[in-house]
């Protein structure tokens, strides 16, 4: 059967719309094409199908048209069988030196890989053969979501070799206590046929892992921790052999046996594996809550019935029924019916959001009290929830700066471990113990397992799942785990005013008046389409005026309006206004300036030239932008408010929510240049803002930080968002921030720690394998427990 695919191509070279249109045409009368070029955004959109065509077949034709193609697409894969830092890293660099391989990042506690590639030259099979080929496996994402069973099955299976592995491996952990204490056992149990027959089934078949997984590195030129474990293993097993193989026709001969370090070190190793694979799964506990947020079904209309269907079936401008109580299944518009409805879960937004016909509604959230009907206008991928999902998750994915520097120690440091092993051997069988191979044997295989990089690969990875996944549950979306460092480095923070430190909507915040001039202003007010008429129009409705008809309207640009009412001459506006119509304001000059010194707009009202009182507009600060500021302050950072309102209204602002650095009367386009001045001064800055004019100095700033209620615009640019507007997100960021990167240096601490210190006391004799592989196991559970210790953070 033929699979439709869909791609993206840059195209270059167009340079009018009969460019974008030839290519469109040529494209189109390909066999299984279907394109639309663009010529804005210089992309081509190619659904074809993959039987008849393929991409480097279209890219040729768009080339032989006379224009270039820039190919690039994004993948994910589940990779199957990784058991160390070493193994992501040999894998990420077998995958960036492919052709046509642009970028890829291997993460170990996700178990993923992310890469960036040109379909022209490599398609998806090509890389799971190459992973293939380095000795894992790979699952594209797609099914890997269809098969959510599949890490449940593998933890049940490490558990079923974890419980074999230790009962076979028991009876021979009690002949280690026969050397140790002492203590008298059937002698069955020092038996070397019966150890060897106890030791086999754990080295080959329970451990047969080990090998291939060694095997098939080595073979690629790379060196992980299998090789470490069958070195190691190995050497104690065959050695063992060795010395039973004595016994044979000399039954007085007194083996030394180390059937029990190999079996008791592998289901140790395995017992390690199995805790750090369960303590990975509570990592994601984020993200499946996320998920776990979506509708399941919807209720559509369809020939005037109502059928219930799976969410997933639910197609653009279909008409839903959502009743109270029901989650909104989809992304769409109101069209019939008012309700109220719980945004919380998305925006944080505590107080249910009135909804009317043409309200715009979003998946997932809940419908409170009252049925409608709605207009699906997202559907699938492109809802806001999936939306944050796909953050989150490429978040978890990501690699932060601090993981890159453990990534190449874990790339070297297997090779330098079995130099140090070798260099162990040779000299506990040269100088320490001359001609005792034993004891060199047994410090060799010590070092060689007590020096896993293990705990090493999982230090930052687990960090960065967890922190984002805590700051994704309180509405913070990091858009990847180097912005999440980047943000506890921040010095300075400049927000913009509107919209970030302001509700971005004027409301009237004074009127003195009687109540027939709130109702002539507000009947005048109503046919103008300025947005302060606006303001005093939804404050009459609060107060419940009724408005009346409008006789004559005139519109004075610069100075209000001029209007007649039942008879009645109404005018609103400027002091110029006044004066222009012989009014006489009396002693409300003062109450005027006053107003304006607060940052208000203050317009006068007058009725048959008479002067009856003054209403005061203004753009409200956010209840919670002084306590944000205050903790922003309280954390360190300098706080900078940015606008172009003039310097009195802008520091009458600012002064409300307690900001003492103001830049005033910054054009659109001047915002990021601003941003930069900031920087010149040596200061780690972040950009906070809402609209489209605010994206270029998102982008200039170290951290640009978009307000979740904002433009689209503005939320593409940013390196996190903050969902629903409420700034004291902001400084939870960044607390969110210092604690993951506190997590993970302490989580690199105790791997550089255990590590240093390990391999010099198991190089001197100091410590049995036995023991070693105990700590290596557990250095990575805790830490991996470590990290999960950042759900805990109080935000």
């Amino acid at each position: 059967m033929s699979e439709t695919n869909h791609a993206t191509l840059g195209v270059t070279g167009m340079t009018c719309a009969a460019c974008s249109s030839r290519i469109e045409k040529t494209l189109n009368k390909m066999d299984g094409v279907e394109a639309q070029v663009n010529l804005t955004t210089e992309k081509a959109t190619v659904d074809y199908d993959s039987e008849k065509t393929s991409i480097g077949d279209i890219a040729n034709k768009i080339e032989n048209v006379g224009y270039g193609v820039l190919m690039e697409e994004k993948a994910e894969f589940d990779v199957l069988g990784m058991t160390c830092a070493a193994c992501s890293t040999r894998i990420e660099k077998v995958l960036n030196k492919q052709e046509g391989v642009k970028h890829a990042t291997v993460n170990l506690t996700t178990e993923t890989a992310a890469i960036e590639y040109n379909p022209g030259l490599i398609d998806t099979k090509a890389i799971i053969d190459k992973i293939k080929n380095v000795g894992y496996d790979a699952i594209p994402k797609a099914e890997a979501e269809e098969k959510q069973t599949h890490k449940e099955k593998e933890l049940q299976h490490k558990l079923t070799k974890l419980i074999v592995s230790a009962v076979l491996a028991a009876p021979l952990l009690l002949t280690m206590f026969v050397h140790l204490f002492g203590i008298n056992l059937p002698d069955i149990f020092m038996n070397p046929w019966f150890q060897f027959a106890l030791a086999t089934p754990v080295q080959f078949i329970i451990g047969w892992q080990f090998y291939v997984g060694a095997y098939k590195n080595l073979r690629s030129g790379g060196a992980n921790m299998d090789v470490l474990v069958a070195l190691g293993t190995s050497a104690a097993y065959f050695y063992s052999i060795y010395e039973a193989l004595k016994t044979i026709g000399n039954p007085d001969y007194t083996p030394h046996l180390y059937f029990e370090t190999s079996a008791v070190l592998i289901t140790l190793i395995l017992f390690g594996k199995y805790l750090e694979a369960r303590a990975k799964t509570q990592t994601t506990n984020a993200l499946s809550s996320l998920l776990n947020l979506q509708a399941k079904e919807a209720r559509v209309l369809r020939n005037g019935e109502e059928t219930m269907i799976p969410v997933d079936e639910v197609i653009v401008g279909d008409r839903l029924v959502v009743k109270p109580g029901e989650k909104i299944p989809v992304d769409g518009t109101v069209v019939k019916g008012k309700t109220s409805v719980d945004e919380s879960m998305i925006t944080g937004e505590s107080i249910p959001i009135e909804k009317e016909v043409d309200a715009a509604v979003i998946g997932s959230t809940i419908n409170k009290n009252g049925s409608i009907e709605m207009e699906a206008t997202k559907v699938g991928k492109d809802t806001a929830l999936a939306s944050i999902v796909k953050v989150v998750e490429e978040a978890q994915g990501s690699k932060a700066p601090i993981q890159r520097l453990a990534d190449v120690i874990s790339g070297y440091f297997v090779p330098i471990v079995v130099g140090l092993a070798i260099l162990t051997f040779i000299v506990w069988i040269t100088f320490v113990q001359p001609g005792q191979f034993e004891p060199a044997l047994v410090a060799a295989i010590a070092v060689l397992v007590i020096a896993c990089p293990c705990a090493l690969g999982l230090a930052t990875p687990t960090s960065i799942m967890v922190g984002t996944g805590k700051a994704a549950e309180n509405g913070i979306l990091f858009k990847g785990g180097e912005h999440l460092e980047r943000t506890h480095q921040l010095e300075a923070i400049v927000l913009d005013k509107t919209g970030t430190i302001t509700k971005g909507k004027p409301e009237v915040t004074d009127f003195t008046g009687d109540e027939e001039t709130l109702q002539l202003l507000a009947s005048a007010e109503k046919g103008s389409e300025h947005p302060l008429a606006g303001a005093i129009v939804a404050y009459a409705t609060e107060n419940d005026v009724n408005f009346v008809e409008v006789d004559e309207f005139d519109a004075i640009p610069g100075h209000g309006i001029a209007t007649t009412i039942s008879g009645k001459k109404v005018l609103v506006g400027n002091r110029k206004l006044m004066q222009d119509h012989q009014v006489d304001i009396g002693g409300a000059e003062q109450e005027l300036i006053d107003y304006e010194v607060e940052g208000k707009t203050a317009m006068l009202i007058a009725v048959d030239e008479t002067y009856r009182g003054m209403v005061a507009v203004a753009d409200t600060i956010k209840e919670t932008a002084p306590q944000a500021i205050k903790e922003l302050q309280e954390q360190g950072l300098e706080v900078i408010m940015l606008t172009g309102d003039n310097e009195r209204t802008a520091k009458a602002i600012a002064k409300q929510v307690g900001i003492d650095h103001v830049i005033a009367q910054v054009l659109p386009e001047e915002k990021a240049d601003k941003v930069k001045e900031i920087q010149s001064q040596g200061k780690k800055v972040a950009m906070v803002g809402d609209g489209v004019n605010d994206a270029p100095a998102l982008v200039t700033a170290d951290i640009g930080i978009a307000i979740g209620t904002g433009t689209e615009v503005a939320i593409e640019a940013a390196d996190l968002t903050i969902l629903g507007g409420e700034l004291l997100l902001i400084p939870k960021a960044i607390k969110i921030s210092h604690a993951t990167i506190k997590n993970i240096r302490q989580n690199l601490f105790w791997a550089f720690g255990y590590n240093t210190a390990g391999i010099p006391v198991a190089a001197i004799g100091l410590l049995a394998p036995w023991v070693a592989g105990a700590a290596m196991a557990l250095s990575s559970v805790s830490v991996v427990s470590n990290s999960l210790r950042l759900k805990r953070v109080k935000l």
